[in-house]
C-alpha cells in the first residue's frame, strides 16, 4: 500500500501541471465566454459573468452583469472600451444600450421589475448612468472601479426592466464599438454572444396509490415546464417544455438543465435511489442523470444535465423526422436501490502537500466490475460539506501496477478540465482485471476564471472485483441506424475510406465499439484494405454477424497501420 506522502508525489508527476489561462468556452449556470476574434495581433473575446451565479427567479432584488473584454493570449484586459448591450430571451429583446468602462470590466447593475404591458418588452428598461464626455451615448458612473469585493459602492449604471423575470436561457450579446481609446471607433464590430441561465421553480403535486400528496418542484434553467404527470406503475415523472431540435440550433446549446425535487420522505425517491431517465423516449447516458442528496436535508435532487453531445445522439437516435419538434419530453424513472461502494479523501495544494477546503467522495455500484465500463460518480465537497459547483478537474487511473488505465482532463489544452457544473459527475471507466486500481484526481479551480480556492491534488485506492455478467448486458449501446447505413455504402463502393473510418472513430471515442487493448501499426497506412473487411462490414450491416466478428476486423485495420485511430 502507497504512503499518503508518496501518494501526492506521484499524482504531481502523472499530470502534466501547466498555467491555465480561462480560454474555456461553455457556458455554466451564470457565466459564459465567447471564442476569440483576431484584432491587433491580439485573441480578444468576450466574458459574461452573474453574480450571483446561481439565480433564481423571485429570490433577488438585483444582480451584477460583468462584462470583461480581454486577450487571451495574455490574459490582460484592454482599456477605454466602448460596448453595445443587448439581453434576449426566447426570441425577445429586453434590453439594449451603449455603457462605457475604463479598464475592460464593465459592470452592470441588473434590478428585475416585473409588470410590464408593452408588446415590445425592451420599452419598459430603465437606464442609470450618465453619459460620457468622451463616448456619446455610452453610459458611465464616476466611481470606485468595481471588484468582486465592492459591488455595492462601486460605481457602475444599471438597467431596471423585465431581465431575470422568468427563468431559461438569456442571450447577451456584445457589440465592441471603441477600444484602447474612447473616440476610437472600430472599422468592423467586434460582435460576441454569450449566454446565461437563470432558475425557475415550478410546484406541482401528485397522489401515491394510497392516496397520499407528495409535492415536487421542477426547477428548470431553460423554458417553462408544462404537462407534468405521475405514473404510479412505474413511479416515473414525466414532464414536458419547448425547445427547437433542428441540428442547427442544437449547435448552439452548450446544455439543457432541469432540477426533479422530491421528498426524500416518498420511498421511491428517497436518499441512495438510482434512477434512469428519458428523453424524448430516448434513454439518456447514465452520465446526463445526476442524483444530489446533499444539499437539501428534505429533497432528494435529481438533475438533468443533457450536453450538446447527447442531444445530438437523440437526433440521431430519432432521425430527421425529430428536427421539426418543437418540444422536449422528459422522463425520470425511480430503480432498485442498490449497494454502493465509496472512498473519500481531501486534497492537497501542490507546493506545500497542505490540506485545501475540498473533499472528493467517490462511489461505484459493486455490480460492475474486471472487463466493464464501471461508472464511477465523482463528488466534491467544501469545508461545510456542501457541493462545490463548477469544478473544472482531471483524473488519471493506474492498475497496481503503476499502468496506466485511463486519462481525462477534458480533452482542451486551452480550457483544461472535465466541468462538474453542479458539483457531482459520473465517468465510464474501463477497468481490464480484478485488484486495486488508484485514482488520482487534480482539481484545477472553479468557474470560468478557475478560482483556485478549491484547487489541489489527491489519490484514493479501490479494489474492483469481478462484478457482475449482467452489467454488460445493461452497459449495451445501441449503434445508430446510420452508421450501419456507412457500412453498407462502403462496401457497395457508395461512400470512401475515409467517409467509413470517420464512422468507425466516431463509434469507438464514443465507447460504442469496445476495441481491446490494440498495438497500433506503425505503417504510414494503406489503400489497400482486404476484401473480406468490406464483405465484413456488408454482413454486418445485414445483421449477419455480430458486433465482435466486426471488431477483429477494426482491429486488424489499427494493427497494419490501415486506420489510424485519433487518441
Amino acid at each position: 500500500m502507497y504512503g499518503k506522502f508518496a501518494l501526492f508525489i506521484s499524482v504531481i508527476g502523472i499530470f502534466s501541471m501547466i498555467t491555465i489561462l480561462p480560454d474555456a468556452f461553455g457556458h455554466g449556470l451564470g457565466g459564459d465566454q465567447a471564442e476569440p476574434i483576431s484584432f491587433g495581433g491580439m485573441e480578444v473575446t468576450v466574458r459574461t459573468q452573474l453574480s450571483p451565479s446561481d439565480i433564481t427567479v423571485g429570490e433577488i432584488n438585483s444582480a451584477n452583469m460583468q462584462v470583461r473584454f480581454f486577450d487571451t493570449l495574455t490574459d490582460e484586459n484592454l482599456e477605454k472600451v466602448t460596448y453595445r448591450i443587448e439581453v434576449w430571451q426566447s426570441g425577445e429583446l429586453l434590453a439594449r444600450n451603449l455603457f462605457y468602462d475604463m479598464d475592460g470590466r464593465l459592470d452592470v447593475k441588473i434590478k428585475p421589475k416585473t409588470g410590464c404591458d408593452e408588446i415590445n418588452l425592451h420599452k419598459c428598461s430603465i437606464y442609470g448612468g450618465s453619459q460620457h464626455v468622451s463616448a456619446p451615448g455610452a453610459l458611465f458612473v464616476q466611481g470606485a472601479e468595481c471588484t468582486d469585493d465592492n459591488l455595492d459602492i462601486c460605481g457602475r449604471p444599471s438597467i431596471t426592466g423585465p431581465i431575470f423575470v422568468k427563468g431559461g436561457l438569456y442571450k447577451i450579446r456584445v457589440d465592441i464599438e471603441a477600444a484602447t481609446s474612447p473616440t476610437t471607433v472600430l472599422a468592423n464590430l467586434l460582435s460576441y454572444e454569450t449566454f446565461v441561465s437563470v432558475a425557475q421553480e415550478q410546484n406541482f403535486s401528485f397522489q401515491t396509490a394510497n392516496a397520499e400528496e407528495i409535492p415536487v418542484i421542477i426547477k428548470t434553467y431553460y423554458d417553462d415546464v408544462d404537462n407534468f404527470k405521475f405514473n404510479t406503475s412505474d413511479n416515473s415523472i414525466s414532464f414536458d417544455m419547448p425547445f427547437d431540435w433542428s441540428p442547427d440550433y442544437v449547435n448552439l446549446v452548450q446544455v439543457v438543465h432541469e432540477e426533479v425535487r422530491v421528498p426524500k420522505t416518498f420511498a421511491p425517491y428517497a436518499d441512495g435511489k438510482q434512477f434512469k431517465g428519458y428523453v424524448n423516449g430516448v434513454e439518456i447516458d447514465q452520465r446526463a442523470l445526476l442524483n444530489d442528496p446533499y444539499s437539501s436535508e428534505d429533497s432528494n435532487i435529481v438533475h438533468f444535465l443533457i450536453t450538446k453531445k447527447e442531444l445530438e445522439k437523440i437526433n440521431e437516435t430519432l432521425g430527421p423526422s425529430n428536427y421539426d419538434n418543437l418540444q422536449m419530453d422528459l422522463k425520470l424513472v425511480p430503480l432498485d436501490e442498490v449497494s454502493k461502494s465509496s472512498t473519500e479523501f481531501y486534497l492537497v495544494d501542490t507546493d506545500n502537500f497542505e490540506q485545501v477546503p475540498t473533499t472528493v467522495n467517490i462511489s461505484w455500484d459493486g455490480k460492475y466490475g474486471a472487463n466493464q465500463d464501471v461508472p464511477f460518480e465523482f463528488t466534491f465537497f467544501n469545508e461545510n460539506r456542501k457541493l462545490i459547483k463548477d469544478v473544472k478537474y482531471a483524473y488519471v487511473v493506474l492498475d497496481e501496477f503503476d499502468n496506466e488505465i485511463a486519462r481525462n482532463d477534458g480533452g482542451d489544452s486551452l480550457g483544461p478540465g472535465i466541468t462538474s457544473i453542479e458539483g457531482l459527475d459520473i465517468q465510464k471507466i474501463y477497468v481490464p482485471s480484478v485488484g486495486q486500481i488508484r485514482v488520482d484526481i487534480l482539481v484545477y479551480g472553479t468557474g470560468l476564471d478557475y478560482d483556485p480556492t478549491y484547487a489541489g491534488i489527491g489519490s484514493a485506492i479501490i479494489e474492483i472485483g469481478p462484478g457482475s455478467p449482467d452489467a454488460i448486458s445493461s452497459q449495451k449501446t445501441p449503434i445508430p441506424s446510420w452508421i450501419k447505413n456507412n457500412a453498407e455504402w462502403w462496401a457497395a463502393g457508395q461512400i470512401d475510406d475515409g467517409s467509413f473510418v470517420q464512422g468507425i472513430q466516431y463509434l469507438i471515442k464514443e465507447n460504442v465499439l469496445k476495441i481491446p487493448p490494440t498495438t497500433q501499426g506503425s505503417s504510414p497506412g494503406s489503400n489497400d484494405i482486404p476484401s473480406w473487411i468490406k464483405n465484413n462490414a456488408e454482413w454486418w450491416a445485414a445483421g449477419q454477424i455480430d458486433d465482435d466478428s466486426f471488431i477483429q476486423g477494426i482491429q486488424f485495420l489499427i494493427k497494419e497501420g490501415i486506420m489510424r485511430i485519433r487518441s
